[in-house]
């Protein structure tokens, strides 16, 4: 049964003065009176993943038993995790909360308006288009923007296929200027990035002025600052900045903060919570969208750029067998039959993300996410390739049986983490080319032979590189199902040519985005999307959401 939420703060020595309740069951936390002075900052755990099938490999399941693990071992411990988008829990995947014994509560509640926080983000985000139209509305396009360049779109957390590209302004002229534009969902919109890389509230309203909205009549840049549009954005989201404070099945506590995703943004969490998280507890688990090709990769070049939180002390790579052998050519139908071969084939995949997480340094632990069709054959092939790659393999049975499912994980990640750290390493230096960065994230990571773009495409990052913004690193947005560009190339993918298809700069977050292959920055559902199994009882019971 779950604690009161007060009772979870105590136990993290936090003063109920620096809690904001939302309830019996949530808190938001005002950082400046929640964190002790003089602790020493817990150990950081990352948990990443191979790259998985349509439903996912259980990572945030895996990171949240993790948690309850290490806390069985005697570690104190905390989950730091993501806030679930409406798009993915009415769309293909339903609730992210986790799943089975390993879940964080109040699961419904989190999985759709939680505390407001992506309403909130989606608002200013909002609130800077309608700044930017009416600025035209007044000045027209031979005022400070010029509306053939204007970049920023408008923000909604749904997925709407038909909000992509859209005109806006017909009619009379009282209706504004008609031009083009589209909008971008909220897990995806640069607010949601500046919200989860500011370190506190000033920063946050720094970064939002340095937003690159557009283009001047004559070729300058134009931020929402100079609108004047900063002010009353950070005032929108001056209450969602806190972090959220909830707990799992087992009463560890979690906070789950910010929600950019890892495919179109660069998903990870609040810097903000983990500072909290990391001056309560010894061990802070984290996880980052999708595998190591998109979250994982993002994390250590762009969010521990800024140095405001140290590099992991472990690192978990999520593996499931049904994914393994959907890399090893067995289809999505045939998943839960015994196929030794297929895993053998599928290892492929998973080496080439063992290999990424080494390019950068922190000590590996491979988290077998245990599934109830998995052989004891299936797992002693999966065991011996992992000691053929030098890798250590712990099995996670977290979904059936939560924190006791953990323990053998846990212990291997303390082990690693208290054992020799390593060096960790950038990829990339700053002082690259725009273009040389996204090579070597392109070759390094996914294994491409090369990279390649339309000249429009090419002068534009050109025209970023001039602008000023060519020290900042590169986000590059591409499929989650392939550690290529293309969805159906599975396994590891080799001599293929990475495909740029646009780029644009995130000034305010502080990276360049690069869009690759088919990726949509707005998302559309899928045929028969969760929405349809979700419904409300008379009682206000949510059913379907899983």
């Amino acid at each position: 049964m779950a604690k009161p939420i007060q009772d979870v703060a105590a136990g993290l020595g936090i003063r109920p003065e620096a809690l904001i309740l939302y309830g019996t069951n949530k808190a938001k936390v005002i950082p400046d009176k929640a964190a002790p002075s003089g602790r020493r900052p817990g150990r950081l755990i990352m948990v990443t993943a191979m790259t998985p099938t349509p439903s996912g490999e259980g990572k945030t399941t895996t990171a949240i038993g993790l948690a309850d693990g290490l806390n069985r071992l005697g570690r104190k411990a905390a989950a730091v995790l993501r806030e679930p988008s409406l798009g993915p829990v009415f769309g293909l995947k339903g609730g992210a909360t986790g799943g089975g014994a390993a879940r964080v509560v109040p699961s419904d509640e989190i999985n759709l308006h939680f505390t407001g926080d992506l309403h909130a983000i989606t608002a200013a985000h909002n609130l800077l288009s309608a700044m930017v139209d009416n600025r035209l509305h007044f000045e027209g396009s031979c005022g400070l923007l010029d509306s053939r360049t204007v970049t920023w779109k408008r923000a909604l957390d749904m997925d709407d296929r038909v909000l992509r590209n859209i005109v806006i302004g017909l009619g009379d002229p009282l209706r504004g200027i008609a031009r083009e534009t589209g909008f971008d969902i909220t897990a995806a919109s640069e607010v949601m990035a500046v919200f989860c890389l500011a370190k506190d509230l000033a920063d946050l309203k720094a970064r939002l002025g340095r937003i690159l909205v557009g283009y001047s009549p004559d070729g300058k840049p134009v931020f929402a600052r100079e609108l004047k549009a900063d002010g009353a954005m950070a005032a929108l989201l001056k209450d969602a900045i806190r972090p959220n404070l909830v707990q799992t099945l087992e009463g560890t506590p979690a906070f789950i903060h910010g929600g950019p995703f890892a495919n179109i943004a660069h998903g990870t969490n609040s810097l903000i919570a983990t500072r909290l998280a990391l001056g309560l507890v010894d061990f802070v688990v984290t996880e980052t969208g999708f595998a190591s090709d998109l979250g994982a990769e993002k994390f250590f070049d762009i969010v521990l750029r800024g140095g405001e939180i140290p590099p992991p002390s472990a690192c978990v790579l999520v593996a499931t067998l049904r994914a393994l052998k959907y890399h090893g050519g067995v289809k999505l139908g045939d998943l839960a039959q015994e196929n030794t071969a297929a895993v053998e084939r599928g290892f492929a995949n998973l080496g080439k993300h063992i290999e990424n997480v080494r390019l950068f340094g922190p000590p590996l632990v491979v988290a077998l996410n245990k599934f109830p069709s998995d052989t004891e054959a299936e797992i002693a092939v999966l065991r011996s390739l992992c000691l053929r790659e030098q890798a250590v393999l712990a099995v996670s049975d977290v979904f059936a049986r939560g924190g006791a499912g953990g323990r053998e994980l846990a212990a291997e990640v303390v082990k690693a983490a208290e054992g020799d750290a390593g060096k960790f390493q950038f990829l990339y230096p700053l002082d690259l080319p725009l273009s040389a960065k996204i090579e070597a994230v392109a070759k390094k990571i996914y294994g491409a032979a090369s990279v390649a773009m339309e000249g429009k495409t090419r002068r534009k990052i050109e025209k970023i590189e001039a602008d000023g913004f060519g020290r900042l690193p590169v986000c590059i947005a591409k499929t989650q199902y392939s550690l290529s560009a293309d969805p159906l190339a599975l396994g590891r993918p080799e001599d293929f040519t990475l495909i740029v298809t646009d780029a644009a700069v995130s000034s305010g977050a502080g990276f360049v985005v690069v869009l690759c292959g088919d990726i949509m920055t707005m998302p559309g559902l899928p045929k028969a999307p969760a929405a349809e199994r979700i419904s409300v009882t008379d009682d206000g019971e949510i059913t379907g959401l899983a």
